[in-house]
């Protein structure tokens, strides 16, 4: 969130950072080291939105989608591109992984910025966008975590006699 008084940095101006901040492949710090703030929701509390999405709701004409996913070593960087992907509506399901129901519009602008950061310094870094159908989000599946899909999204039957 930005400071009060602070305007919201747009692309362009995180893409210029990143270039004034010099960046290199050695000076990447350990991907294992997490910051405070990026905390996520529970898991539950993540399923619930992936599945509201889905849960009786029409389509939005020229909205789609998709998931943004990406490999990148620099923390600055990262973080840089992880606050810019919530400002501009997506939902963090996993430390890299965010789900989004925007505009078609939307999803090209994000990608043309995704891939100025990409061009912007020497690495080895991948950013995947990747559309989605509500069918194949539906068709998820929860492998780790003790968690009931089918509780969450209310489509199990209970008969009492």
């Amino acid at each position: 969130m930005p400071r009060k008084g602070r305007q919201p940095l747009s692309a362009r101006e995180i893409l210029d950072k990143i270039r004034a901040a010099g960046l290199t492949p050695t000076d990447v710090i350990s991907r294992r080291e997490r910051r405070e703030d990026e905390t996520l929701d529970s898991l539950p509390a993540r399923l619930q939105h992936i599945l509201s999405l889905t849960a009786g709701q029409k389509s939005n004409p020229g909205h789609m989608l998709f998931f943004v996913m990406y490999d990148i070593e620099s923390n600055k960087v990262r973080n840089l591109v992880a606050k810019y992907l919530i400002r501009q509506g997506c939902y963090r399901i996993q430390h890299s992984i965010f789900l989004a129901d925007l505009t078609s519009a939307k999803c090209e602008e994000i990608k043309e910025d995704l891939a100025q950061v990409q061009a912007a310094y020497d690495n080895h870094d991948s950013i995947l966008v990747v559309p989605i159908s509500t069918d194949y989000l539906l068709a998820m599946r929860v492998i780790g975590k003790a968690i009931d899909v089918k509780v969450i999204m209310h489509s199990q039957n209970t008969l009492f006699f």
